[in-house]
């Protein structure tokens, strides 16, 4: 049984039908790239996903469970984490205290436990401080874990809400072009570090990204759509020699060979 199992799901806005019979599956611990032309379905199967959006038709299973038009703030607690292409970061905030709001869902202690500040909770807040601690070492934070977020460059922003994602635990980790704004140098560097969050973690990646060279480089699995449907599925190598992906994505074969 794969981690995430997304079937036939279709999502129409009005008489727009964004998303076409898309289903695709995500193993554990694999990194599968999610691609395609602007206007593909991308962002709108991510939405599905993650609870913003609920299918008009088809099914969404995550780790057995059918999730379904659950809501986004469900989501966390189920396991799921995501990152967003316009960062959702509460910006006047510091970045030691954005970490540690991903960790919000996380408290088992309730309400009672939690206004009398009994033991398993002040032992909730010392774990918690701990991974927050670890994810800024990890992402190389710490030295500005006491700015405002809004004080960093972009990238480091963008390792932010990924610090803020992770701190839940998740074994499903969603990132929407976690490359945009990034130059080259820090795209290598992302690579390399989506491939160890990966290891240490035990998760799943699930990437929506426009550049080909990184999905390529570090995913298991590549599912590509067009126009909402999907046209090729299967690893790297696969998919970039698909005639169809070649046509919608990647332009001629002198591109795709470039897209390596």
């Amino acid at each position: 049984m794969a981690l995430l199992e997304v079937h036939d799901i279709v999502i129409r806005f009005g008489g727009v039908t964004a998303v076409d019979g898309v289903s695709f599956e995500v193993e554990d611990g694999q990194i599968c790239g999610l691609i395609g032309p602007n206007g593909a379905g991308k962002t709108t199967t991510f939405n599905c996903i993650s609870g913003i959006y609920r299918p008009n038709e088809g099914s969404v299973r995550f780790a057995g469970q059918d999730i379904t038009g659950e809501p986004k703030h469900r989501m966390v607690g189920l396991g799921i984490g995501r990152t967003f292409q316009n960062l959702a970061l509460f910006r006047s905030m510091s970045v030691w205290d954005n970490v540690l709001a991903g960790a919000h869902s996380d408290g088992r202690s309730g309400f009672i436990a939690s206004a009398f500040a009994l033991p398993q909770v002040r032992r909730e807040a010392v774990a918690v401080e701990v991974r927050a601690r670890e994810l800024l070492a990890l992402l190389d934070l710490e030295g500005v874990a006491r700015q405002p977020v809004s004080a960093l460059p972009f990238g480091w922003q963008k390792r932010v809400e990924m610090a803020r994602a992770l701190i839940s635990r998740p074994k499903l980790l969603l990132l929407d072009e976690p490359a945009g704004g990034l130059n080259h140098g820090e795209v290598d560097e992302l690579a390399e570090l989506l491939r160890h969050i990966r290891r240490q973690f035990d998760l799943a990646i699930l990437l929506v990204e426009h550049h080909m060279s990184l999905v390529m480089r570090v995913s298991d699995k590549v599912v590509a759509l067009d126009f909402g449907r999907k046209i090729a599925d299967g690893t790297p190598d696969q998919v970039r020699a698909d005639p169809e992906v070649i046509r919608a994505y990647l332009g001629d074969g002198h591109e795709a060979a470039h897209a390596a």
